[in-house]
């Protein structure tokens, strides 16, 4: 990995070991957050099914990975791969936090962590998805990483400074109430369940399944030099990701707009922004031909891209 591909990453390690030492212990919080979320869950499905709760949970969950976790949380906040206004930021942010990941500022600082960490020659299992399928569950799902010698990770003012999303990250588990209440009037206690509790289960543990599948298994265009993990595509989950699934094009072209960069990679997030854009919401929208080359960066022939 060239110096130049990581001048401007905000990350800065502190030990020549700062990605590599450390122990997984298990999160409490964390863990007892998902646990009440998959028991919700269960009651919805064993208890309360209906076909409006259902309902809920699709359109719902559609709406939050899209506009929330793709253009708000990564394309937006973390990789500012468009301009748009403050207003629609805010917006697509905390549809982003309604994810149930964590708030944008923890999970900005734990996107920036992990792709530092991928980027040097070598990391801990943890933050390369290497511990093997079970393992990597019970690490990322119920534990937290503690570096022996964190790097320091350095959140530009702009970001970190900012009292909307400073509220989000101390509010962030706090933001499904009113959505809970607001389905408790609606229907009682089967669309809280089908609405909150069903979204935010997928959201968690489908992101961690693509995460794991995405460091592991699938096709590769590009090969990133002296890189401890290479991103990969896992093209069957295009739709239900909203595009994120193109890993090993993002792992290329980190600050692109467009993840789906092949003819035949449905990249909804990126319809979106082309909606957006239209409409005059969204502009300057970043594709590989605007980023500084990287001198490690090798497109992969076809024959051996798998």
């Amino acid at each position: 990995m060239s110096a130049a591909s990581l001048a401007g990453h905000r990350a800065r390690a502190t030990h020549a070991d700062s990605v590599l030492n450390g122990s997984v212990r298990y999160a409490p919080l964390q863990s007892l957050w998902l646990i009440a979320m998959l028991a919700g869950t269960l009651c919805g499905a064993l208890l309360a099914f209906s076909w409006t709760g259902l309902a809920l949970f699709l359109i719902s969950t559609a709406i939050v990975l899209l506009f929330g976790h793709s253009l708000g949380s990564h394309r937006k906040l973390i990789h500012d791969s468009y301009r748009c206004p403050r207003w629609l930021a805010y917006l697509f942010v905390y549809l982003g936090v309604l994810v149930g990941l964590s708030g944008p500022l923890g999970l900005l600082r734990q996107h920036e962590l992990r792709d530092y960490a991928q980027r040097l020659p070598d990391c801990h299992p943890y933050l390369r998805h290497g511990g093997g399928f079970w393992r990597d569950a019970w690490w990322q799902l119920h534990c937290r990483l503690v570096l022996d010698h964190p790097p320091q990770i350095a959140i530009e003012p702009r970001i970190a400074h900012d009292r909307f999303y400073r509220f989000l990250e101390a509010t962030w588990m706090w933001q499904q109430l009113p959505w809970a209440i607001l389905f408790f009037l609606w229907g009682g206690w089967g669309l809280v369940c089908w609405g909150v509790c069903a979204r935010v289960s997928a959201g968690v543990l489908g992101h961690w399944l693509i995460g794991y599948f995405a460091h592991n298994h699938g096709q590769m265009h590009f090969h990133v030099d002296g890189a401890a993990v290479q991103g990969r595509n896992i093209r069957l989950t295009s739709l239900l990701t909203m595009g994120e699934c193109w890993h090993n094009n993002h792992h290329a072209y980190p600050g692109s707009a467009r993840l789906g960069l092949l003819p035949g990679e449905w990249d909804p997030g990126w319809w979106a922004l082309l909606l957006l854009r239209r409409m005059g919401l969204v502009s300057g929208l970043r594709l590989p031909q605007d980023l500084a080359p990287r001198a490690e960066l090798r497109r992969l022939d076809d024959a051996s891209a798998n």
